[in-house]
């Protein structure tokens, strides 16, 4: 059975990571959605390089491209199923905390909406 993967969706119907990812070119679009098969259909068995732990339950999608380190944080839900939560492109070698904050701060507003406990 496949993993599913959807879009953290905020209480007005915004969908930050779906916006990010609209907002790269066609070459790095398709980088991330290559990257987000591989997902559906390894599920937690995705490793590095394609994927890294970051922080608690938060993990990130890893995509080279020319505009730099892509990154898309998502975590795991019930259900076999992955959120993403926010995607930017890394300028350091470090994910800033201020990134991290951004998703902990969304996976805290999707499981108190679904009614899950982290």
């Amino acid at each position: 059975m496949n993993w599913t993967v959807e879009y953290y969706k905020d209480k007005d119907g915004s969908e930050p990571a779906a916006d990010f990812i609209d907002s790269l070119s066609n070459e790095a679009r398709a980088k991330v959605f290559r990257l987000v098969k591989l997902l559906k259909d390894y599920g937690v068995s995705l490793k590095e390089p394609y994927t890294k732990q970051i922080k608690g339950k938060i993990r990130e999608l890893r995509i080279k491209d020319s505009l730099g380190a892509i990154r898309i944080l998502y975590f795991t839900y019930t259900g076999r199923r992955f959120i993403l939560l926010h995607g930017f492109i890394k300028k350091t070698d470090k994910t800033p905390e201020r990134e991290i904050e951004i998703a902990e701060k969304r996976m805290n507003d999707f499981m108190s909406r679904q009614g899950g406990k982290l």
